[in-house]
């Protein structure tokens, strides 16, 4: 389990396609700290360290997860979000993330706002996913690129996101511009307070 709350964007180093397997080389400051079978997000993607250098780690990304996912995207020298797992003995910065991603969307628009930015984003509307929670609300939680954020202006297929300097800079938003593909992970409360009212 995590916060949305991002340690560091990490450099990818390498990328080794096997068969349908991608296993993906980082570096970061806190490889030291790592250890085998550890959970770490990427990109709010949940992916298991199985293997480690010094200076970097490796961790696999399967079929199906680069299908539902942006990871399959990552050229070397890309930068990926990290979160370790969520110390249960701290406080919840962010909201609840699985680091199971939903979907992908589409920014459509970055715009400067007198020192922060907004950032617009479109993903496919499906009506029977949406009633299963899987959809923004204003002043809701979603979770772009594994940042826990603050849903602004929703519609069926859109949302937007204020992003102040610091994330900008300490995550990987300052990457992201109109026609950058990003991970979703929707509110799992929302999730489940959609399922219990179905029934």
């Amino acid at each position: 389990m995590f916060s949305g709350i991002i340690e560091e964007a990490a450099k990818v180093v390498e990328l080794v396609k096997e068969k349908e397997n991608l296993h993906i080389t980082m570096t970061c400051s806190f490889t030291d700290e790592l250890k085998i079978d550890q959970s770490v997000a990427h990109n709010g993607v949940c992916l298991t360290v199985v293997s480690k250098t010094k200076d970097t780690y490796t961790v696999t990304a399967i079929s199906e997860t680069l299908q539902r996912t942006n990871l399959g995207q990552l050229v070397p020298g890309s930068k990926v979000n990290l979160e370790r797992s969520m110390l249960m003995n701290g406080r919840l910065d962010g909201h609840i993330v699985q680091g199971h991603v939903d979907q992908t969307a589409v920014c459509t628009e970055v715009k400067e706002a007198d020192g922060s930015w907004y950032f617009s984003f479109e993903y496919p509307f499906n009506a029977e996913m949406a009633k299963r929670g899987y959809l923004t609300v204003d002043k809701g939680s979603v979770t772009v690129n594994g940042v826990s954020l603050t849903v602004c202006n929703p519609t069926n297929n859109s949302f937007q996101v204020a992003i102040i300097p610091y994330t900008y800079e300490f995550t990987n938003f300052h990457q992201i511009k109109a026609g950058t593909v990003v991970n979703l992970e929707f509110d799992i409360i929302g999730k489940y307070v959609s399922r219990m009212m179905s029934f």
